[in-house]
């Protein structure tokens, strides 16, 4: 008996790390997918994408929210990972500048899942408050840095700079949206600079 149980381990092994795998690669691509077609991304896009079938993203992710929560808790996840490293790297101003070039990506993602957040808002908000403590914590670790190496003002508030960023939201769609964004991020970047480093 024993026997026979040590003999199906192995093959269920492959199969949890496997499906792990096809996991990470659906929310992988369909933040892209987001990011590039907004809402017009199709779930079975995505599945084609990630190699896999649409049934193999529904045993996932029963729903496209159940996806998008997913998605939207990775590029967080992203945001509060590339600080770190970002810090750990580069002077402190320039990792808070490129830091707002990935939050522009994770603009970019969150404008293509729009109407599955605003479903999930109402039934998740947790999900959000969340979300959000971890953003302000973050942008706040970046500002704090880069106030004390003098690099930028010292009278600089992090929620106020990272509400400015959040009209990156608001730029209408367009091919030249990313372009916008970013010359929005150089933009406040200005603002910031100690005039020392300016």
């Amino acid at each position: 008996m024993s026997k026979e149980r040590s003999l199906s381990a192995p093959s269920e092994l492959p199969k949890r790390a496997d499906a792990r795998k096809n996991r990470e690669k659906l929310i992988e691509i369909a933040a892209l997918a987001f990011s590039e077609q907004g809402s017009t991304a199709s779930l079975e896009d995505i599945a084609r994408r990630a190699g896999v079938g649409i049934g193999t993203l529904y045993r996932h992710f029963p729903t496209r929210e159940h996806l998008v929560e997913m998605v939207y808790r990775r590029e967080l996840e992203i945001l509060a990972t590339a600080a770190t490293e970002l810090l750990a790297k580069k002077r402190a101003d320039l990792a808070l500048e490129e830091w707002m070039h990935c939050f522009v990506s994770y603009m970019a993602a969150k404008r293509g899942m729009a109407s599955s957040l605003k479903l999930l808002f109402t039934s998740n908000s947790t999900l959000f408050t969340e979300g959000s403590t971890l953003l302000h914590q973050t942008f706040n670790r970046l500002i704090t840095a880069a106030v004390e190496t003098g690099l930028i003002k010292s009278d600089i508030i992090a929620d106020d700079v990272l509400n400015a960023l959040f009209g990156i939201y608001s730029i209408p769609e367009g091919p030249d949206w990313r372009d916008r964004a970013d010359r929005l991020v150089r933009l406040v970047m200005d603002g910031l600079r100690a005039p020392s480093t300016a």
